[in-house]
């Protein structure tokens, strides 16, 4: 009977009971690992239990995202998501390797628009110059992404459907990698986010041609929007959320909810997303299950026009 009770008793320890493994589906320093670790870190002090951060970067964020789709539906395997492996992979590839409801969505961080950044020695100021030096250089610029299927590679194809430039892709396995080569002039150019490219941008080492969304960024005012340069149909962001495995316990998905929102109300935390140009969402699982179908019904029209699709 005894030991009943002890069985018992450990069966109803509250979660989590022993570590979380955290997929970030890229490589460590870019975008998604940088806010997985700072939200996680505060879930560690929350709760007293590690989130160990398991990079597993590859073919746009699916290798990452098939991880945690055939991962236990028990909440210790969660992934911070973006449209790289939450959207284009699914909509996008002849053969999807996962399907939506693989994953139980459990909360959505914020989102940041995409910009793009270049090596100093390109000529060019800004997008509208860049625009114009592509349209009389074709095929001439390399432009970088962290590898096919990758939201900046999306956001690139998106911007030469919206201005008809002919520019060369050079997909990397990584942000690391393509960021190295875009500081050493191997490549021109690339989209990413100011979260990945603050220290870059600060010590001169690249420029910002352009902000992809509504407004200025507030950590680079001089910085004009796409629609300011008169570029529209071309607009991007990198969103961000969690999810797990399809079936995980609603109680465990709440309990993941409210430690991410709880997070995400820090003072600490919301100062450094909001200079890194992240506008903060938060709410119910609800909220960021729908957003990413919306964006899929958004992006599906590409699809089905033949002009964007992965192999």
């Amino acid at each position: 009977m005894a030991l009943a009770l002890i069985c018992a008793s450990a069966g109803a320890q509250p979660y989590p009971n022993k570590p979380v493994r955290l997929v970030v589906p890229f490589t460590p320093g870019g975008s998604t690992d940088i806010v997985a670790r700072l939200i996680t870190q505060k879930l560690h002090e929350f709760w007293g239990q590690q989130f160990v951060i398991d990079n597993r970067p590859g073919a746009g964020g699916a290798i990452g995202a098939e991880t945690v789709a055939r991962a236990a539906p028990d909440g210790y395997t969660i992934m911070l998501t973006n449209p790289g492996p939450g959207l284009h992979n699914v909509v996008l590839r002849k053969k999807p390797t996962y399907a939506f409801d693989d994953f139980a969505p459990i909360a959505y961080v914020g989102y940041t628009p995409n910009i793009i950044v270049a090596n100093p020695r390109l000529p060019a100021g800004n997008l509208k110059e860049l625009i114009a030096y592509a349209r009389a250089n074709p095929g001439k610029i390399n432009w970088a992404s962290p590898g096919t299927g990758s939201n900046p590679h999306i956001a690139l194809e998106l911007l030469k459907l919206a201005t008809g430039i002919d520019v060369v892709h050079v997909p990397f396995k990584g942000a690391a990698q393509a960021f190295t080569d875009l500081v050493a002039g191997q490549v021109d150019a690339q989209y990413s986010s100011f979260i990945s490219t603050e220290a870059h941008v600060k010590s001169g080492r690249l420029k910002v041609l352009g902000v992809s969304g509504t407004k200025r960024l507030t950590a680079l005012p001089e910085v004009m929007t796409f629609t300011e340069q008169g570029v529209n149909g071309a607009e991007s962001t990198l969103w961000m959320g969690f999810v797990t495995a399809a079936k995980t316990p609603r109680a465990l998905i709440a309990k993941l909810n409210g430690g991410v929102n709880r997070a995400l109300q820090l003072p600490d935390v919301r100062s450094r997303l909001e200079q890194l140009g992240v506008e903060i969402e938060g709410g119910p699982p609800e909220k960021f299950g729908a957003f990413i179908q919306s964006e899929a019904k958004r992006l599906r029209p590409l699809l089905m026009a033949g002009t964007l699709q992965i192999e």
